[in-house]
C-alpha cells in the first residue's frame, strides 16, 4: 500500500461498565494516506454482525482488503484522499447493531463520540460534520442509518449497504429457527454458553449463527433485564408462537419505520447512498427500496444500487459507495 494502515488502541468511556462485560479499551484501524491525516475528512465503516475489527483486512483468494480497496482508489486519483477509520463492534453476543441499546452498550456514543475526538485529536482530522461520514454493511448499515438519525450532528453522510430492514421479511424467518435451536436449552442463556463451548472445542455449526444472531437482536429491539441475558424473545416456547407486544417492540426499531418519522432529523444530511444484492438472502433489497423511497420522500439526496450478488462477498461494493461519498466530505 502507498497509504499507512494503523493500529490504535483507545479507550472507550461510552463503553465502560457495559451489561455484557466487553472490554472498554478497543482496537481501532486507521487507513491514512501519505502525507498523513492532518486536515482531511474521515469515514468510519461499521462492519456486520458476527465481525470485528480485524475482518476489514482479512484477506479473500485474489481480492484485495478493505483498506487496499482505499488505498487503490486514492492511489489512482479515483476518489480524493480521506481518512478511514475502523472501529470494533464486537461483542460477548457476537456483534452489535451499534446503537445505544441497554442490553449491549453504548455504541453509538463509542462511535460518535469516542472514536471521533479520539481520532480528530491524534491525528488531525477535519472537525466539522461536512467532513464525516459513516458506512456500513448488514449491521453495519442499520448502524449507520440509526447515526444518520440521530447525530445529523456529527455525520453528515451515510453509506448503508443491505442494511437491516422491513423486519418482516429478513427477521420473522428466521423466529422458528431460533425457537428449534432453544427448545434444547434450558434458557437463551444456557444455549448461548454451550454454543461458546461448541466454538472452544471445535467451531460453531453453520445453524448456530441464526439463533445467536436473534438473541443479539433481542438485546437490542425488546430488552429486559428481569429476563436471561436481559433480553425478551420475540416468540414464546415450545411452540414458537409470536409474541405481538414484543414483535411491535422490534417494529419500533425497523428503518421502514424509523425513517418517515425522522425526517426532519435525516434531512440535514447531505446524502445517503443505499445498495442491497438482487439475490440478499435475508430479503433486505426489498426493506432497502422502501427505505430509499422514504428517504427522498423527506428531502434526502439519495443513491440507490442494485447489484447481481448475495449479501455476503460484498467488500468490492464500497468502492462504489466511496466515489459517491467521498467527494462530497468537505475538505476545509
Amino acid at each position: 500500500m502507498k497509504g499507512a494502515l494503523l493500529e490504535l488502541e483507545l479507550d472507550a468511556p461510552a463503553l465502560a461498565g457495559n451489561p455484557l462485560g466487553d472490554p472498554a479499551r478497543r482496537t481501532v484501524l486507521v487507513w491514512t494516506p501519505p502525507g498523513g491525516a492532518a486536515g482531511l475528512p474521515a469515514v468510519t465503516f461499521l462492519h456486520g454482525f458476527g465481525g470485528s475489527v480485524r475482518g476489514w483486512t482479512n484477506a479473500s483468494l485474489f481480492a484485495p482488503t478493505v483498506p487496499e480497496r482505499i488505498d487503490a482508489l486514492v492511489a489512482a486519483g479515483e476518489i480524493p484522499p480521506f481518512v478511514a477509520v475502523f472501529p470494533d463492534g464486537a461483542t460477548a453476543l457476537g456483534g452489535t447493531q451499534w446503537t445505544n441499546a441497554p442490553a449491549v452498550g453504548r455504541y453509538q456514543d463509542w462511535v460518535a463520540e469516542d472514536v471521533r475526538t479520539a481520532i480528530e485529536a491524534r491525528l488531525g482530522t477535519l472537525a466539522r460534520r461536512e467532513a464525516r461520514a459513516v458506512v456500513g454493511k448488514s449491521s453495519g448499515g442499520y448502524g449507520a442509518l440509526c447515526l444518520g438519525r440521530d447525530r445529523p450532528d456529527v455525520f453528515a453522510l451515510v453509506a448503508a449497504h443491505a442494511p437491516d430492514c422491513c423486519f418482516e421479511y429478513c427477521y420473522l424467518p428466521d423466529l422458528p429457527k431460533t425457537a428449534a435451536a432453544l427448545l434444547a436449552a434450558s434458557d437463551p442463556a444456557a444455549w448461548l454458553a454451550d454454543a461458546k463451548r461448541r466454538a472452544r472445542d471445535t467451531k460453531l455449526a453453520g445453524s448456530d449463527f441464526t439463533p445467536l444472531s436473534v438473541l443479539a437482536m433481542a438485546a437490542h429491539y425488546s430488552p429486559d433485564p428481569a429476563a436471561p441475558l436481559g433480553l425478551a424473545l420475540p416468540f414464546e416456547l415450545p411452540t414458537a408462537r409470536l409474541r405481538d407486544d414484543v414483535w411491535a417492540r422490534w417494529l419500533e426499531h425497523d428503518p421502514v419505520r424509523f425513517v418517515p418519522r425522522a425526517a426532519a432529523a435525516l434531512g440535514r444530511l447531505t446524502g445517503v447512498f443505499l445498495d442491497c444484492g438482487t439475490r440478499d438472502e435475508f430479503n433486505l433489497r426489498w426493506g432497502t427500496r422502501m427505505v430509499a423511497e422514504a428517504l427522498r420522500a423527506a428531502g434526502v439526496a439519495v443513491e440507490h444500487q442494485e447489484f447481481e450478488d448475495g449479501h455476503s462477498g460484498t467488500a468490492y461494493r464500497y468502492d462504489a459507495s466511496l466515489r459517491w461519498i467521498v467527494p462530497r466530505l468537505a475538505r476545509s
